[in-house]
């Protein structure tokens, strides 16, 4: 490290990584005995070319903060992480870490395939900075969280991929270390694990640095303080998490669409938009829905039952006892269609007498984010309802599900008492439903909303 960065760390102690013109260039052999005539030849000749994977990055980051880091394939975002994890050197300039770090890179780094699962355990433990007595300590929360059951004792290599991410990430969750650095890790697993691995990053967040990777922007949006976008192995721009990928989107529709640009000087017609009529007892569709329906673009949301084993907490004085989509005749929904009118029924036992319960839900994608969610407290606001022990509250939630993009989606529900601002929870459950969206119309953004109508229409110049 340069004089002038340790000056800089010293004056700031909480500045936890800082990077000074870092880059890493790589020696490419065509054929192997060319890299013996080179060690021959003592540099007299080159036999190899030069790959410089980044060039003179530089940039710092503070105790606590979220950074994330995007950009193409083959921008340099790995090479760039293996570099702040220690795995490699820089070609030039100079890099400082203070404090823990561990790393989740790509699929099965650091496992021994040939050891079993416990045993890959002690040794990634071991290597990030763990004593013997801190593993055994550790190592019961570890295989909780992984849960990957008897085959814990099997070789890795009999591992699937989630499962592999599974272990791995269940091992970092807990060393305790003081930077967590993610790259696309949340890329497989199933919507059960994601959502426990997204639970855990934002707890890490409250007191740890993150360094998280991904191509998903809309998690790197959700997540990330401010991002670093890397662009041919240079830091093309670094800022605000929200105008860093809105920028970074727009160069890469740009890449892959043709825009033609509008000629001649023909004057812009003004045309007079016909008044809406609006008539609150009509109740708004979205009239493609019937065309889209019998075509593969139709919303099918696989649904599946209500989980009563699932994470959650409370005080305790109303326990959430069952949860389903039901149709507009009260039927109960195995599959339902995005576009398409549902009541989500969620039913609470009162444990005790509780005065102005609430009932709420949240539906999250596959990474965690809230999409949408209601709760029962401003209906009833101006008239307060109760409940006594043994009795059941049933909370019933009629709206137009959205379309949605394909994945894994979950829905948390919860029981509360109290005010919107001041409140008790007495039960939350995480991800006590699950569905998952088999086909989609939506091409970009979290979710589609069902248009009223949309016209295209052409007029003479």
């Amino acid at each position: 490290m340069s004089s002038e960065s340790a000056i800089r760390l010293w004056e700031d102690p909480e500045t936890v990584i800082e990077v000074q013109d870092a880059g890493k260039c790589y020696l490419i052999y065509e054929r192997p005995q060319d890299r013996l005539k080179q060690m021959l030849w003592c540099g007299h000749r080159r036999y190899y070319r030069e790959f410089r994977a980044l060039h003179e990055v530089s940039f710092s980051v503070r105790r606590g903060e979220t950074v994330g880091v995007i950009g193409r394939n083959g921008s340099g975002k790995s090479t760039l992480l293996k570099l702040l994890c220690g795995t490699l050197k820089p070609t030039t300039g100079t890099l400082s870490v203070q404090g823990r770090i561990a790393a989740l890179l790509e699929l099965g780094t650091g496992f021994n395939p040939e050891f079993t699962g416990r045993e890959n355990v002690y040794l990634n433990a071991a290597i990030l900075g763990l004593s013997d007595a801190e593993i055994e300590q550790y190592l019961p929360e570890i295989l909780a969280f992984a849960d990957i059951g008897e085959f814990i004792d099997q070789p890795v290599k009999t591992y699937s991929s989630g499962m592999a991410v599974r272990l791995a990430f269940a091992v970092v969750a807990h060393v305790r270390a003081d930077i967590l650095v993610i790259d696309e890790a949340l890329a497989v697993g199933d919507v059960f694990f994601v959502q426990k691995c997204m639970r855990f990053l934002r707890k890490f967040q409250k007191q740890g640095t993150l360094f998280f990777v991904s191509h998903d922007t809309g998690a790197v949006i959700n997540l990330c303080d401010r991002v670093l976008w890397l662009e041919r192995g240079r830091l093309h721009e670094e800022g605000a998490a929200k105008d860093v990928c809105e920028h970074y989107l727009e160069i890469l529709r740009e890449s892959t669409a043709t825009t033609p640009q509008l000629g001649g000087a023909h004057p812009v017609n003004r045309l007079a938009m016909p008044e809406a009529t609006d008539n609150p007892a009509l109740e708004a569709v979205d009239q493609r829905l019937a065309f889209l329906n019998q075509t593969r673009f139709r919303n099918d949301l696989e649904l599946f039952s209500f989980r009563h084993e699932v994470d959650g907490y409370g005080a305790g004085a109303m326990q959430v006892v069952d949860a389903r989509f039901e149709d507009e005749q009260g039927r109960p929904l195995h599959w339902m269609v995005g576009g398409e009118r549902v009541t989500l029924v969620i039913g609470a036992l009162a444990m005790a007498h509780i005065d102005s319960p609430i009932v709420g839900f949240f539906i999250k994608d596959r990474l965690g984010q809230n999409l949408f969610g209601d709760n029962t407290y401003l209906t009833y606001a101006t008239d307060p309802q109760s409940v006594v022990a043994g009795q059941t509250l049933i909370a019933r939630f009629t709206f137009r599900m959205p379309v949605l993009p394909m994945g894994d989606y979950s829905v948390d529900i919860a029981a509360a008492s109290g005010t919107q601002q001041n409140h008790i929870v007495h039960c939350w459950r995480n991800d006590a439903l699950i569905f998952k969206s088999h086909a989609s119309s939506v091409h970009q953004g979290l979710v589609g909303i069902p248009m009223l109508e949309i016209k295209l229409a052409s007029y003479p110049a």
